[in-house]
């Protein structure tokens, strides 16, 4: 790969994963990118490293650049192993460098992943750093999305280094955000936000807090690309992720043995239009949960819909409402629907988790017992309409 130069003397050293496919069970389609960057000053500090497979690609990337024997400073913004992995290799190399981290977190967590032969430096926000002609200060970011985590700004270069905020598991052989697909990129970003970051809109409310009073030309985050031209595009969509925004839209998400909860759900869905309302039908045997925590993130209405298996829920019905109960969405409204055969306990099961998830249900559960006539299924649709 030839050199990728963010500015004069500071370049994008990382790498790219094509093969990627699951990220901690959050499905991905393209793969994804672990970036690091390197700044030549005085100085001369690497920013982040890679995943451990990709630690010779890392070093032969900066290789082209200085002799990683050069690098006085590896500073670490967070301890997870796609962006730490590769430290105690570089650190071989880089026998003379100060590993910087955050105090006290991310310290703890480094010396739990890779001991304590290094010589760390913590930091805490606020704290600054001079390479020579340039500087690096810090800033805490904790639980976005792990309590070590912290971002690194370089006031000179107007340049923030974003760890995981910012990020897409969006990969190309370009790395700037004008050389992409900006609407691909974007959807990226939700769902990068949705399915990792959902349940810390308030630590992301404060970090957006410290961030907005930063002059930022260009966010270089850890995954995806680097914003150059759209900063203010992305920084706008995590406000609204972070403030729990909605759109007028609703989620019809279900799983059906035998077409009736199914048929109850196209029938719930032309409610929805019915009002105006933009609508997805989503069947869980065809989407990928990641895709529709994707779409969770925006959307004003949430109604879930299973039949009744074995006194309970269909397993793809459970499993999505499992990884609900972890990401906490905020603001959502719905109901639970299905049919059943006698029991039709998984009606009310589906109703009491979306409690628990703090929805405001607006329909009291819909039960239809074996296959729905047509004026059961029209008398749901005008329902759902007039709500």
């Amino acid at each position: 790969m030839n050199k990728i130069e963010l500015k004069p003397g500071i370049y994008y050293v990382g790498v790219v994963d094509w093969n990627l496919r699951n990220f901690h069970g959050y499905s991905i389609h393209k793969g994804t990118t672990y970036n690091a960057y390197l700044i030549i000053d005085e100085k001369i500090a690497l920013i982040d490293t890679v995943k451990a497979p990709f630690a010779k690609e890392l070093l032969d990337r900066i290789s082209e650049i200085v002799d990683p024997a050069d690098i006085d400073y590896l500073i670490s913004n967070h301890v997870e192993m796609d962006h730490s992995g590769a430290i105690p290799v570089v650190m071989q190399k880089a026998t003379n460098a100060v590993l910087i981290t955050s105090a006290p977190s991310g310290l703890k967590g480094l010396k739990a992943h890779y001991g304590d032969n290094f010589n760390f430096k913590e930091v805490k926000a606020g704290d600054s750093l001079s390479l020579g002609k340039r500087s690096l200060s810090f800033v805490g970011t904790p639980m976005l999305h792990w309590p070590d985590n912290m971002v690194t700004y370089c006031p000179e270069e107007k340049i923030l280094f974003s760890n995981d905020a910012f990020g897409q598991h969006f990969t190309s052989s370009k790395h700037f955000d004008d050389e992409v697909s900006l609407p691909q990129v974007m959807n990226d970003v939700q769902g990068y936000y949705a399915n990792i970051l959902m349940p810390f809109g308030a630590q992301a409310n404060k970090a957006l807090e410290i961030l907005d009073k930063l002059e930022i030309d260009m966010i270089a985050p850890s995954h995806g690309v680097i914003w150059r031209s759209h900063v203010k595009e992305v920084l706008e969509a995590y406000h609204r992720y972070a403030d729990g925004e909605t759109d007028d839209t609703a989620l019809v998400i279900f799983d059906s043995m035998w077409h009736s909860t199914e048929a109850m759900a196209h029938s719930i869905a032309e409610g929805f239009d019915k009002r105006s309302t933009k609508v997805q039908l989503l069947d869980l045997k065809e989407n990928e949960l990641s895709d529709i925590i994707t779409e969770v993130l925006t959307a004003r209405y949430l109604v879930v819909g299973s039949p009744t298996l074995n006194n309970n829920l269909l397993p793809n019905v459970a499993a999505l409402l499992s990884y609900l109960r972890g990401l906490q969405p905020k603001g959502k409204k719905g109901f639970a629907f299905g049919s059943y055969g006698w029991g039709g306990q998984s009606i009310g099961q589906v109703n009491q988790a979306l409690e628990e998830l703090g929805i405001e249900i607006i329909m009291e559960p819909i039960r239809i017992n074996y296959i729905p006539s047509k004026e059961q299924l029209n008398d749901l649709e005008n329902k759902v309409a007039s709500l």
